[in-house]
């Protein structure tokens, strides 16, 4: 039996979608940096994954922001992994993420993916209104997701990337002698006053 890296699974997969879906062409892969992260609970209800972008609106470094009459100014921190400075990190709840159906971990994944920027500048995609993040229907943003997968699909060859989505955590883990994945800290905003 072998091992099973989670993380590495997940970025050959990224990369695939990256280079076969005209959507996320704009997206360089080796800058996104994929994790697992645990969930208290087994279940498929609550959060399957979350994005945090490393830089602020626009693709700024730092902010400044009011906190009743005092200002203080917020810094993202850097982060480099393998040469390359990450512009996003993405976390993938483990196990809720891998107890979902095989279509629904992908349009999870392109949920994630569809939240960067078009400019990939750190920040997120900005819709007009109060939602900014999913725009004004988050079912229409799923929606969209749908599709996007669905053509996807429809491509030969990705099969062999999505493979390690088949079943849940423990049918991955009666396959595999270990399964593994990276973990990292959740980046947080340096406050200098």
């Amino acid at each position: 039996m072998t091992i099973l890296n989670l993380t590495l699974s997940l970025e050959k997969l990224v990369a695939d979608i990256v280079g076969n879906v005209e959507e996320f062409s704009h997206i360089d892969p080796l800058r996104v940096m994929l994790c697992v992260s645990s969930t208290r609970g087994g279940g498929v209800h609550g959060v399957y994954a979350k994005i945090h972008p490393l830089r602020f609106a626009g693709g700024a470094r730092s902010m400044e922001v009011k906190r009743g009459r005092r200002s203080a100014l917020l810094t993202m921190p850097m982060i480099i992994d393998r040469q390359n400075e990450m512009l996003y990190v993405i976390y993938f709840l483990v196990p809720r993420f891998f107890n979902l159906p095989k279509r629904e971990k992908l349009v999870t994944v392109f949920h994630e993916l569809y939240h960067i920027s078009p400019r990939f500048d750190g920040d997120i995609r900005r819709f007009p209104g109060r939602n900014f993040a999913h725009g004004s229907s988050r079912k229409r943003y799923n929606a969209l997701m749908e599709k996007l997968v669905a053509t996807y699909l429809s491509l030969p060859g990705c099969s062999g990337v999505t493979d390690f989505l088949d079943g849940d955590l423990e049918s991955l883990r009666s396959r595999y002698r270990a399964v593994v994945g990276r973990r990292f800290p959740v980046p947080k905003a340096k406050v200098e006053r």
